[in-house]
């Protein structure tokens, strides 16, 4: 017969835990400022229709790209809640050594699209169990290999022998940048990562 003061399994959003993100944090006050002084060395310049303008023209571009941001941010969101957080921990955690290093690597390096896909995938697969090494090769990966842009642009513009070479030299350094990171989180933090 069991106790009846026996708690009940948690469920797994219990057991999960949540990154909690400050809506104000150090780098958006830093952008601010900078924002407040080159305001005002625009103003001084040019007066208050030289900052009409600028500010006319971002919020124009901040609606073009607003969709975008959203698109990729329900997208790292959703793989977060699509990926079985025990096989991303055992392909791409920090036990999985060389392999979830190559993993990662090779990830970034199909993962289409531009830092509103690449960034919010990132930090949904941080979010499911990856570890920072396996994450930072993949966003090295993206940046130096990512197939979309060679292919759009470098192919055409460089030609096929350069974009081999420069992908097969580009090869090693999102693992020695995973390995590095490895090597640099465990010093850094050896209880692991602390909550945002």
């Amino acid at each position: 017969m069991s106790s009846p003061h026996t708690d009940p399994a948690p469920a797994d959003d219990e057991t999960r835990p949540k990154r909690v993100r400050k809506p104000i944090g150090w780098s958006l006050i830093s952008i601010l400022v900078l924002v407040v002084v080159s305001a005002t060395l625009v103003w001084r310049r040019d007066g208050i229709d030289g900052v009409t303008e600028i500010f006319l023209h971002d919020v124009s571009l901040f609606g073009g790209i607003l969709p975008r941001v959203l698109a990729g941010c329900l997208l790292g969101a959703f793989i977060a809640e699509i990926l079985p957080h025990e096989k991303v921990s055992r392909a791409l955690g920090p036990n999985s050594g060389l392999k979830g290093l190559l993993i990662g690597t090779a990830f970034g390096a199909i993962l289409p699209g531009g830092p509103f896909t690449a960034y919010p995938v990132a930090a949904a697969l941080l979010t499911v169990g990856a570890d920072f090494g396996a994450t930072i090769a993949m966003v090295v990966s993206w940046t130096l290999i990512g197939y979309g842009r060679a292919v759009a642009w470098e192919l055409p513009i460089m030609g096929t022998d350069f974009t081999l070479w420069r992908i097969v030299l580009s090869l090693p350094i999102p693992v020695l940048a995973g390995a590095l990171g490895r090597f640099v989180f465990v010093r850094v933090y050896p209880k692991g990562a602390p909550s945002e």
